[in-house]
C-alpha cells in the first residue's frame, strides 16, 4: 500500500517592529490559528502570550549574535519543513516585515524544494516603526526625495564610491543592524564632506516602551564625540528629514535603555 504523506502549510509573517498592536489582521489570524508559531527574538512576548492559539506549540528561534544566542537557519528550515509534512499549520513569524533584511529566501527555498505550500504576508519594517514613532518623515518636500534602505554588517565590502554616494545623496539613509557600526558610519561620512546640516538620529527599541531616541547634525560631530550606545536594537536615520524630530516627535520615551525583548515575560518555548 503506498502511504500518503499529508503536507501542511508554512506562513511566513512580520510581526511589526516592537508595538504588539501593530501586527496585520491577516499575520493575527494566523497567530491564533497557527499549530506551531516558530518566531524570532523580537517580536513582542506580549504577542504571542494574548493572541496565540492556548494549545499551539511556540519555539524561540532567535538570533542576537553579540550576545552568543544564534539558532542556525538550517534548524530552522528543518523545523518548517518537519512540521509541514505532519500537516501542521506553520507560522513562522519574524521581526519587522518578512522579507526586508531577513533569511527568507534560504526559507523559500527549502519550502519549494520540498513542495511546501507557503504565503508571505508583509509587516511593518523597523524603519517605518522608527520613523512614525520619532516624528520623523522618511521623505518629505524640500528635505528628501528617496530612501535607501542599508546595512553595514561589514564595513570591508563596502566601495570608496559607495562611501562618496552615502555622503552626497540627499536620499534619506536608513541603516540596519549597524549600532556597532556607528562611529566609524559617521566619521567616514564626516571625512567625505557629508552636508553639516544634515543629522543622524540613533533609535532604540523602536515602538516598544523602552524607545530611546537620539538626534546629532554632522556640525556637531565635527567637534564632539558621539556618547556610548549600549548594544540592543538599535536604527539609524541619516539625512535632513532628521531635523523634523524636534518639532513632530509624539512618543513619550523613557530615559532607558532596558532591553524590552530581554526583559519582559518570556513566553517562549526553545525546543533547539
Amino acid at each position: 500500500m503506498i502511504q500518503i504523506v499529508k503536507k501542511g502549510k508554512v506562513v511566513l509573517a512580520g510581526a511589526g517592529p516592537g508595538d504588539p498592536d501593530l501586527i496585520s489582521l491577516k499575520a493575527l489570524k494566523y497567530l491564533q490559528t497557527a499549530d506551531i508559531v516558530l518566531t524570532d527574538r523580537l517580536v513582542s512576548p506580549e504577542l504571542i502570550d494574548t493572541y496565540a492559539r492556548k494549545d499551539a506549540e511556540v519555539i524561540y528561534v532567535g538570533k542576537q549574535c553579540s550576545k552568543g544566542i544564534w539558532t542556525p537557519q538550517k534548524d530552522i528550515n528543518e523545523l518548517m519543513v518537519d512540521y509541514a509534512l505532519q500537516d501542521k499549520l506553520v507560522l513562522r513569524l519574524k521581526g519587522g516585515d518578512a522579507s526586508l533584511f531577513s533569511n527568507v529566501l534560504d526559507e523559500l527555498l527549502v519550502l519549494k524544494e520540498n513542495t511546501i505550500d507557503y504565503e508571505i504576508i508583509p509587516g511593518i519594517s523597523a524603519a517605518f516603526g522608527a520613523a512614525a514613532y520619532t516624528g520623523i518623515p522618511l521623505t518629505a518636500r524640500g528635505y528628501s526625495r528617496g530612501v535607501r534602505f542599508l546595512t553595514l554588517y561589514d564595513l570591508n565590502t563596502v566601495q570608496s564610491q559607495q562611501w562618496n554616494d552615502w555622503a552626497t545623496t540627499e536620499d534619506t539613509l536608513i541603516f540596519y543592524m549597524s549600532g556597532q557600526r556607528l562611529n566609524a558610519l559617521t566619521q567616514q561620512l564626516l571625512e567625505l564632506g557629508i552636508d553639516e546640516q544634515k543629522g543622524i538620529a540613533v533609535v532604540q527599541q523602536a515602538t516598544t516602551p523602552n524607545q530611546k531616541t537620539q538626534v546629532f547634525s554632522f556640525e556637531q560631530l565635527k567637534s564632539s564625540e558621539l556618547p556610548a550606545f549600549e548594544y540592543v536594537p538599535t536604527l539609524l536615520i541619516i539625512g535632513k528629514v532628521v531635523s523634523l524630530h524636534q518639532d513632530f516627535a509624539w512618543f513619550n520615551e523613557k530615559n532607558t535603555t532596558e532591553s524590552y525583548f530581554d526583559n519582559h515575560k518570556n513566553v517562549f518555548q526553545n525546543a533547539i
